[in-house]
Formats: structure tokens, C-alpha cells, sequence
């Protein structure tokens, strides 16, 4: 490609707004444009990236005997009803009427157009088992956009939907697209972790994220270095590391003035306990009528788990806190001084913080707290449940280790939905008995822009992208200094260049930029292999050589030049 004739938008600065290292990179190398909150436009150089994860993507997919096709991104509002997702989906799906007054809505996902399409073709069990993908943009009207392409508005996504007759079919495709995942962020030359997750709202029984992982990324991943055992922190169970002691002082009601936080009750006993030795109360709306409130036991130092605590029967979900004076009418306290002992609504506990013995709580009376405090002596009446984040250091859940956290980016989703969507829209096919059953489904995502931003998080330095050989926008680039003044380097150059096969990969700086400026934008959009081509080494009869990657350089004569350049770039036609 000579960059003469090409849309080359690179920028010496990122606009203000730009936070992540992959935002600001995105946009300084001509990637992107924002258009609006949350919605961009893709220019040459960031399309490249792009179509080439939808080609690795496709690969795999089509590898493990899925099929593609294409579906609409604007989705009648009826399935969306039938579905019951119409209105719990909430405020990201946006809706709108088209001239006839007809309800639609822009897909986010497309559970209910794939289930609809194939519910009209598929009767038989002999039809299945059948797996559908599409690459496809899907709109999410985030509250909060933001990191730049990381969290969008408007992304590309593939998504697949399977259709089984049985689990045990189910989960052997499930099997396959993991594989297939895994084969996809391989070959992307990404460093990610499959990750057990949580289902939430899709239903189904089984789920693994990919994980890129990159400081930037918004989930935390538990892992353990002594296995294969990786979780996101929402789904790792937290096991407790002790076990409780015996009781050793007796219960002591403590007058604590404007004592309402963890961190303000360990300033007030002056070194005689830590955090993890108190006990917190977060109340928050039931799920009945006859438990409007319920009350979550936590060791002082310890987060709650949000997603854990909304699977609890007696917990509503989505996972909402009390109303301050509702719980202060309750208690009769306010919050900050709220407690275990005899607690007025039913108590669930943490199962960490059952190992705490003469630990320190609220009295459920305004400022004053219970110190001395212990189960089954003082406290008889609870449920005990994992309620807490995991922390660095907790035993692995498989028994092989600890905990460690780092951070990641979610690119990939599997699930196993089971009928949860073939019931909702009357989608039956008949059996070997002739009897009529609903298939059993699985739904297979990967945010194919996302990719993208999550491969530069994990690939930069100070001067721009370094991006896997498989992602980068250009393989090999050719830089002439002096391109239009020195007849000896254009000859070369336009030489060189016409020698080399697989042209769509050859970034050729044919632009008579001033030397600094041409390194700087080759090194900026991570150009891996770079030949720059100086009159005084031609005429010494070498080229210079960099790996963008490592920063080496060397010397190279003419002929061994050019055999490097077309290696590279038949190797890589070859993969």
C-alpha cells in the first residue's frame, strides 16, 4: 500500500477526553472517530484490525462446524415482549417506532430473532443439532459510555446460537466453542484466561468468559498460579482460611459518639481490634412480602458480592439497598450503628464472617456498638451464605493453592441457555417418540471491536501500538528517507516495493515526510517489521532493519533485505 494513496489520520495528541491507553492510541493512529457518545467511526488503518480479528473469528467458527448468516439489527418489538425482555431488559435497549407506528427495537442481541427464524424452518429432531453465527453490529444505550472502544454504545459482535434436542448435545458444543475461543485468541496472540462466570439474566446453567487480561479492564479475575482454576470475581467462591475460635469475653454495650464507619470504629478502640474483627450490616430489599428487608452479615473488611447475594432466595434482584428511614424505623438506629444482636429482620451471614469470635458490631441503637460479641452465644438466629468478594490470598476453590487477582477485559461469553428462549417463543420440535419438545439452546458471543481495544491494552509502549503479527495493521513497511530528493532511494524503493508479493500488507511511505514525522507514524499505528532505506547505507550496499517490538536494529545487506521482507510476508499467508 503506498501511503500516498492512503487515509492516513494519525494525531501527535489524543483529545482530553480520552483516558485508557487504547482510546488514546486508537484515535492518535488514525483507528477511530468519535461520533457521538458512545459511537464511532472506523477509518482505514483501524478497519484493518478489525476485519482481520472477523477473519480469525470466522476461521474457528466455521473450523468447528457452525454456520453463518445474518440477521437484522432492527428487531420487531413483539419477539422482544415474548421473550419477557421487552421491559426487564431495561434502559439499553433502545425503541422506536417506525412510520406505521409499529414497534422495533435495535438489537443488542439476538436470542429471539435466531430462535424465531429457526422455530420456522426446524420440526424434526433429525434438523438438529444446527449452529448459527453471525458478524454483525449490535447497539447497548449504555447509561455510561466510556474507555473508548472498550465500553460503546454501538459495537460488533459475533454471536452464535446453538439448538440441541438433549444437554448432552448442548454440551458438547459448548465443549467445541470453547475450544474454538480459545483457538480464536490464540491465534489473535493475546495473553487471556477462560474464566467461570456467572449466568445472570441469560438462565441457562453454565457459563466461561474470556478474559484479555489488561490493567484498564473493568472485571477482576481470581485465579491460582498452582492450577488451571481462574473465576471472575463475581462467580469465585470465598472460602474462609480459619476456622472459629472459642468465645473468650463476655458482650459489652459501648457508648461510640459519631462512630459510623468501619474505618472510624477501628480509630475509636486505639489498636485493641482490626477490621477483621468486626462484623458490618448491609440491609437490603427482600424478595416477599414477608421479608421487605433482609440484613447482610460481613466481616469489617470484607466487599459484598452483588451478583453472589442476588442469588439468595430472600434477596431481590436486581440487588437494591434499604431506604435509610425505612431501616432507621425498623431498628430503631440509625445506619452506622446497625448489628447482629437480635436483629429484627432475617439475617443471612457470610461465611467468612462466621469465623469471627469476640468480634465488634453495631448495638442497633444510635451511637453505640456491642464489643465481645459471638455466634450461636450471642447471635442464634441466621442463615449462613457466601456473600463477600474473594481476596488475594484466599484458598483456591479446587483446593490447589491461593488466590491471585489481576484485571481483564471481557471479550468472550459462552453460555448454556437450556429452554429458556425456545419456551418463551412456543419453539417445539418433535422427537424420536413423535412428541413435542422444546430444543435445548447455547448462545456463543465474542466483542469483536473490543478485541481490538483490548489487544492494544495489553500491546503499547510509549510510542504507539505493538500488536501481535496477526493483528497489526500492516506487516512489513518500507520507509525511503528522502523519498522525493534522492533518486537513489526512490529507485530502490519503488524496486523493493514491486518485488514484494502480498502488497496489501507492505506499508510504503512514499509520502516525502521528513524522516522523524515517517518513524513516528509507522511506529504510532505498529508496523512490526520496518526496512528504512537511507541513501548512504544503499550505497554501502545495506538496509536497516527494526522490529517494532523489540526496538533492535540491524543492518542488513540488499539481497538479505529483500529475502527477510518476502519471508515475512509469505509466512504470514501461509498461517
Amino acid at each position: 500500500m503506498r501511503i500516498s494513496n492512503y487515509f492516513l489520520a494519525t494525531l501527535k495528541e489524543a483529545p482530553a477526553e480520552a483516558v485508557i491507553d487504547s482510546h488514546k492510541l486508537m484515535i492518535r493512529a488514525g483507528m477511530v472517530r468519535k461520533l457521538a457518545s458512545g459511537v464511532y467511526t472506523w477509518l482505514p488503518t483501524g478497519k484493518r484490525i478489525l476485519k482481520k480479528v472477523e477473519e480469525i473469528v470466522r476461521r474457528e467458527m466455521d473450523a468447528a462446524g457452525a454456520l453463518e448468516g445474518l440477521a437484522t439489527m432492527v428487531t420487531p418489538a413483539e419477539l422482544w415482549i415474548e421473550s419477557d425482555r421487552y421491559d426487564s431488559y431495561g434502559d439499553n435497549l433502545l425503541k422506536f417506532k417506525d412510520r406505521k407506528e409499529a414497534n422495533f427495537v435495535l438489537g443488542p442481541t439476538h436470542e429471539e430473532v435466531f430462535t424465531y427464524t429457526v422455530k420456522q424452518e426446524v420440526s424434526s429432531y433429525r434438523q438438529l443439532p444446527l449452529n448459527l453465527y453471525q458478524i454483525q453490529t449490535k447497539f447497548r444505550d449504555e447509561t455510561r459510555p466510556r474507555f473508548g472502544i472498550l465500553r460503546t454504545r454501538e459495537f460488533i459482535m459475533k454471536d452464535a446460537y446453538s439448538f440441541h434436542m438433549n444437554w448432552e448435545s448442548l454440551e458438547q458444543t459448548y465443549k467445541d466453542m470453547e475450544q474454538a475461543y480459545n483457538n480464536v485468541f490464540n491465534a489473535c496472540g493475546l495473553s487471556f484466561r477462560a474464566v467461570e462466570a456467572d449466568n445472570g439474566s441469560m438462565g441457562g446453567k453454565g457459563s466461561k468468559e474470556f478474559q484479555v487480561l489488561a490493567p484498564a479492564g473493568e472485571d477482576v479475575i481470581a485465579y491460582c498460579e498452582s492450577s488451571d482454576y481462574a473465576a471472575n470475581i463475581e462467580k469465585a467462591p470465598a472460602l474462609p482460611s480459619t476456622t472459629r475460635q472459642a468465645p473468650t469475653k463476655e458482650l459489652e454495650k459501648v457508648h461510640t459518639p459519631g462512630v459510623t464507619t468501619i474505618e472510624s470504629l477501628v480509630e475509636f478502640g486505639k489498636g485493641s481490634f482490626e477490621a477483621k474483627q468486626t462484623v458490618k450490616l448491609v440491609v437490603v430489599k427482600g424478595a416477599t412480602e414477608q421479608a421487605p428487608l433482609v440484613a447482610l452479615a460481613l466481616r469489617g473488611d470484607h466487599t459484598l458480592n452483588e451478583v453472589k447475594a442476588e442469588h439468595h432466595p430472600l434477596i431481590a434482584s436486581p440487588l437494591t439497598m434499604g431506604n435509610p428511614g425505612e431501616i432507621e424505623e425498623v431498628f430503631g438506629a440509625k445506619p452506622g450503628s446497625l448489628g447482629v444482636v437480635n436483629c429484627p429482620i432475617p439475617l443471612i451471614v457470610d461465611d467468612t464472617a462466621l469465623t469471627v469470635s469476640d468480634f465488634v458490631t453495631g448495638a442497633n441503637e444510635t451511637d453505640y456498638h456491642l464489643f465481645g460479641v459471638n455466634w450461636d452465644r450471642d447471635v442464634t438466629e441466621y442463615q449462613s451464605y457466601d456473600l463477600r468478594n474473594v481476596e488475594a490470598g484466599d484458598p483456591s476453590p479446587d483446593g490447589k493453592g491461593v488466590l491471585s487477582l489481576t484485571r481483564g477485559c471481557e471479550c468472550g461469553h459462552i453460555f448454556m441457555l437450556g429452554d429458556k428462549y425456545s419456551k418463551a417463543l412456543n419453539f417445539t420440535v418433535t422427537d424420536e417418540n413423535g412428541e413435542n419438545i422444546h430444543p435445548i439452546m447455547g448462545c456463543y458471543g465474542i466483542g469483536v471491536t473490543r478485541v481490538v481495544a483490548a489487544a492494544i491494552e495489553q500491546n503499547h509502549d510509549q510510542w504507539g501500538c505493538t500488536l501481535p503479527d496477526a493483528l497489526a495493521p500492516f506487516l512489513v513497511g518500507l520507509v525511503p528517507v528522502n523519498y522525493h530528493k534522492s533518486e537513489v532511494v526512490r529507485e530502490f524503493a519503488d524496486q523493493f516495493y514491486a518485488e514484494l508479493p502480498v502488497k496489501q500488507e507492505v506499508y510504503f511511505d512514499d509520502r516525502g515526510e521528513r524522516l522523524g514525522v515517517a518513524l513516528a507514524d509507522i511506529d504510532l499505528i505498529g508496523v512490526p517489521y520496518q526496512f528504512i532505506i537511507g541513501e548512504k547505507n544503499l550505497n554501502n550496499g545495506q538496509v536497516e532493519f527494526k522490529d517494532r517490538r523489540s526496538g533492535e536494529k540491524q543492518l542488513l545487506t540488499i539481497e538479505q533485505a529483500k529475502v527477510k521482507a518476502k519471508e515475512l510476508l509469505l509466512n504470514y499467508v501461509s498461517k
